[in-house]
């Protein structure tokens, strides 16, 4: 499943050095971390709409959306999927109620 993110991946972060008249990545890219994260924030809102409004068929479509604007957000601030994915590694098999919990110390 994640070789398919660890490849868009990929190619957003060989978009940073691409022209931002000819790709809607290397255009977000250059106009900053902020707007990547504004990006993410309004895809993510609306998955969020339809996953109350329930039309899974639009879930799916807004859901990938919101995928490729994190990792555009992330790539934004130098942070690498395989980073994120390492944290998930680390936290596999722990309670999410643990988890939290450990953040707060």
């Amino acid at each position: 499943m994640s070789d398919v993110l660890s490849r868009l991946f990929a190619t957003i972060e060989s978009r940073k050095s691409v022209d931002p008249q000819t790709s809607w990545t290397a255009r977000l890219l250059a106009r900053g971390p902020e707007k990547a994260a504004e990006k993410f924030g309004e895809e993510a809102v609306e998955a969020i709409i339809e996953a109350v409004k329930g039309d899974r068929e639009r879930l799916v479509s807004e859901s990938a959306d919101a995928l490729y604007h994190l990792l555009v957000m992330l790539a934004s601030r130098d942070v690498t999927l395989a980073m994120v994915l390492a944290e998930l590694e680390r936290r596999e098999g722990r309670s999410g109620i643990a988890e939290k919990a450990a953040r707060k110390s």
